[in-house]
């Protein structure tokens, strides 16, 4: 496993990071997020969507666990698992057929559910940087 560390200063250097991901993303891969309330994670995803060409308005899954969104090159599955109270609560969502289909899955709070992330996703731990706009990203890569 791979770790590279970046820091981002604004949103503009968020675009372009998600971008970048979202259109090199092939089907079946999982890009798990980690990091404190207000770090950016439906902010990155949002920008992986643009990047998947998705065109509809991402918003955070909080209440639904996942949402789908089929407008891109590939279909986006958007989880939130921070209201998962036991890991049992992805099974009975069937997380299997969207971590190893044919889509995209991007997962806030992946921590929550560490054990069932793929070991090749990839895996971002976001920190605030030194100012309001600055995050840190620590990525890790399972290839």
């Amino acid at each position: 496993m791979s770790k590279t560390t970046i820091k981002i200063r604004n949103e503009e250097e968020t675009r372009a990071f998600g971008m970048k991901l979202g259109a090199e993303a092939k089907a079946g891969t999982v890009v798990a997020l980690m990091g404190d309330l207000g770090t950016g994670k439906t902010t990155l995803t949002k920008y992986i969507a643009e990047g998947l060409g998705v065109t509809e308005q991402i918003t955070s899954p909080t209440f639904n666990i996942i949402k789908e969104y089929r407008t891109g090159r590939l279909p986006l599955f958007h989880f939130d698992v921070y209201r998962i109270g036991d890991v049992d609560e992805m099974f009975e969502i069937g997380y299997e057929e969207y971590f190893y289909g044919e889509g995209i899955c991007v997962v806030e709070w992946a921590d929550l559910i560490e054990e069932l992330i793929p070991e090749d996703a990839t895996t971002i731990h976001i920190t605030m940087g030194t100012t309001e706009e600055e995050r840190i990203y620590e990525i890790y890569s399972g290839d």
